[in-house]
Formats: C-alpha cells, sequence, structure tokens
C-alpha cells in the first residue's frame, strides 16, 4: 500500500515537471521571436540612403596629342535617415567617365557612417598621360572652351549594416551621378547633383 502511494505522489510531480518544462521553452521561444523582431524590424523599415555631389571641380586640364592629363576633385555628401541603422563603408571605389570612356579612378579610405547622420566624403582622381578616343578628345577640346566638362560620377562600395551589435554580410553599394558639370576651378560655382542608389 506503500508503494501505491508513492506512486501516487510521483504522478503529480512528474506531469508538474513536465508542464515547467513546456512553459520554460515556450517562455524562451517567445523573448527570442521578440529579440529576432528588434533586430529585423529596424532592417525592414529602413529607410533610403540619400547620396548628393555637393562639390566639385577639374584641375591642371591639359589635352595633348590625343592624351588627358588632369585632377578631378569632389565632395559626396552621404546621408543616413535611419534612426537605427550604421553603415560600414568597408572598400570604396569612385570612377568618372565622359562618354562610357573612363578618364579616371580611385579608391576611397574605408569608414563607419553612424545613423542619422551626414558625412561628407572628399575624393581626388588623376588622370596621367591618359590616351583618348579621336572622338572623345575632340569633345573634350570643344567642352574645355566653355569652362567646364559634363562627366558621370560612379561609386561601388562594399558595405556592412549594423544594428546593435548584431552586422549584417556584405553587400555592393551603387552610386551613380549623371550629367555632372565640373568647372575648372573650385571657385566657379557647381550645381549639387542628387545620385542614384542601387543596392
Amino acid at each position: 500500500m506503500a508503494n501505491g502511494t508513492a506512486q501516487a505522489a510521483q504522478e503529480p510531480a512528474r506531469h508538474f515537471n513536465q508542464v515547467r518544462c513546456a512553459a520554460t521553452c515556450l517562455l524562451v521561444l517567445i523573448v527570442l521571436v521578440c529579440l529576432a523582431v528588434l533586430i529585423t524590424w529596424p532592417v525592414l523599415n529602413w529607410k533610403k540612403f540619400v547620396y548628393t555631389l555637393e562639390n566639385g571641380s577639374v584641375q591642371n586640364f591639359n589635352l595633348t596629342n590625343n592624351h588627358l592629363n588632369a585632377t578631378v576633385d569632389f565632395v559626396l555628401r552621404a546621408y543616413n535617415p535611419n534612426l537605427r541603422i550604421s553603415v560600414y563603408y568597408d572598400y570604396i571605389e569612385s570612377r568618372v567617365t565622359y562618354k562610357d570612356q573612363t578618364l579616371a579612378f580611385n579608391t576611397i579610405d574605408p569608414f563607419f557612417q553612424p545613423h542619422w547622420n551626414v558625412s561628407r566624403v572628399e575624393s581626388k582622381l588623376v588622370a596621367q598621360n591618359l590616351a583618348l578616343l579621336p572622338s572623345t578628345y575632340r569633345d573634350l577640346m570643344v567642352e574645355k572652351l566653355s569652362g567646364e566638362i559634363e562627366v558621370d560620377v560612379h561609386f561601388k562600395s562594399v558595405i556592412r549594416f549594423k544594428v546593435g551589435i548584431w552586422k549584417s554580410n556584405h553587400r555592393t553599394l551603387r552610386i551613380a551621378c549623371s550629367s555632372v558639370r565640373l568647372p575648372f576651378s573650385w571657385y566657379k560655382h557647381f550645381e549639387k547633383r542628387p545620385c542614384e542608389v542601387e543596392l
């Protein structure tokens, strides 16, 4: 009889342990889902980054025998409107093209952009004894007389997003600033140019 009483006492204890284990697992699952939502919600509701060429010019512009020597300077304004998303720009390359011919290319130092921030990125690209297509050479000669040239400026960057302590995998960001009028001096007026973004 004592044996039957012990078995009867173990039954409610075993049942209570199973309920407690199930409740703990459910609570852990709810906490994990809440954490996942807190991390992914800002990422899924992110606002687009805004890039604008704020300033630019061409220095030391020289055309001789279908070859170009020039220095192109510009400032890119990068605006991150997100309240919780920061960005690591791990690699950035910039390129200036004129009618599909690359005139100059350079890389920019990596940097970190905090959330809700405006960063300005300065870049200097040098074309040194660059061979030009005959048609490009003629068109640049004509534009030189006007005091400015119209080019396209491209950026390609490898970035990572950061939300709290979580960091995303690398992604490729492409920025294209089309029909940029570059004067031959910093002192001349530069018309700000919004850029298109592909992520």
